[in-house]
């Protein structure tokens, strides 16, 4: 068992396990809805709820075209426009969810999101999977000296290792291992179970030192949880609806209330058997080959239903604008944004600030990613 990952002076390990709602942009910037979901998170069990601060520009650029997501193809930047409420909507779910009893989390995706963050007096921060090579954010937060929950989903191991590096950083007098928890997760919607490699979890916190945890995608409410648990999770996210039916990004794979609660039960056994026990019931219970095929050997590597996603759902470096051959490279014409399908990656943000001041080889279109043979 890992020794805990501590957010306000509350250790959580697989014997004291932190279950998040992941709330996301479900609410659909609806703040009664909001409420309701976080009721209803509560009444499931959860020990936190989670949403996202979303600003579209932070994100995407509008010629990203259409994604995949659960629910069919979208214009996902024009849906995020859509979702961005003022910092007031995020300071009164805040003070609701803590009422509640809950813990409050959310995610930001940029300086602007990571600033209106910090101002509302965090207890912690959560990192989502592509944003985990997105060096300047991950400076900034490290800066906060918050505890940090970090998912590794579409990452190898040099990726989570230089996140990490960075987290550390601003923190060297603080105890890594209470102040991150690595979040083990496959970035596929929905996820398949037998991808999870849940040995993994046992690996990452020896190499690394950090507290493990599972950020779920899989449809199965009790199978990835469970078997997480035994594994040493510290914290569990799954995405969390009222119903599938909902019109959320994330709902069609998301647990409503009936299925969280059944996951919560699931986990709290698994705590209380402990790891050997809980093992030897899944087994007979699940079958002893699906077990075996979830755990996995414990090799660190992108999922199959994840690997296509590697360089498209990170970040890399994009034309904000039309830059014209000869035309220098700045702040305000470059971003650091997620790729997706149509456009073209490009370099790895750890070198945005290097390039500032090159001049463009040749005609970089907006959005495109910039690549070295785009520079001079």
């Amino acid at each position: 068992m890992s020794q805990g990952f501590c957010i306000g002076g509350i250790s959580y390990h697989s014997r004291n396990v932190l279950l998040v709602a992941e709330l996301g942009t479900s609410h659909g910037a609806d703040p009664v809805k909001a409420r309701e979901l976080v009721d209803a998170a509560a009444e499931a069990g959860a020990g936190a709820v989670k949403s996202q601060i979303v600003y579209a520009d932070e994100i995407l650029h509008p010629n990203t075209g259409e994604v995949s997501l659960p629910g069919g193809k979208i214009r996902l930047y024009d849906r995020f426009k859509e979702l961005e409420v003022p910092p007031a909507f995020f300071a009164d779910l805040k003070a609701y969810t803590e009422k509640k009893g809950l813990l409050f989390l959310l995610t930001p995706f940029g300086p602007r999101s990571a600033r209106e963050l910090l101002a509302l007096n965090p207890r912690a921060v959560k990192v989502a999977s592509p944003e985990l090579n997105y060096t300047a954010l991950l400076k900034e937060l490290a800066s906060f000296g918050l505890p940090v929950l970090l998912s590794s989903g579409v990452s190898k191991l040099g990726d989570i290792e230089e996140a990490l590096e960075i987290l550390a950083g601003e923190n060297q007098e603080r105890d890594l291992r209470k102040s991150i928890c690595l979040l083990h997760c496959i970035t596929a919607y929905p996820a398949p179970e037998k991808e999870y490699n849940l040995k993994v979890l046992e690996n990452l916190a020896g190499i690394f030192g950090v507290s493990p945890g599972l950020s779920d995608h899989s449809l199965d409410p009790e199978l990835v949880p469970a078997l997480g648990t035994a594994m040493g999770a510290a914290v569990i996210e799954k995405h969390f609806c009222l119903s599938r039916k909902d019109p959320g990004l994330d709902d069609p794979i998301a647990l409503p209330p009936e299925d969280f609660a059944r996951m919560a039960r699931a986990v709290r056994r698994a705590s209380a058997l402990g790891r050997e026990e809980t093992l030897r019931v899944i087994s007979e219970e699940r079958g002893a080959g699906l077990v075996q095929a979830v755990l996995g050997d414990g090799v660190k590597r992108l999922a199959p239903a994840e690997r296509a996603n590697y360089e498209r759902t990170n970040r890399s470096i994009h034309a904000l604008r039309d830059i014209q051959e000869g035309e220098g490279i700045t702040p305000g014409n470059i971003g650091v944004l997620r790729t997706e399908k149509i456009l073209r990656p490009g370099l790895l943000p750890s070198w945005e600030s290097k390039i500032i001041g090159r001049k463009a080889a040749c005609f970089i279109p907006a959005g495109e990613g910039i690549r070295f043979a785009d520079l001079r």
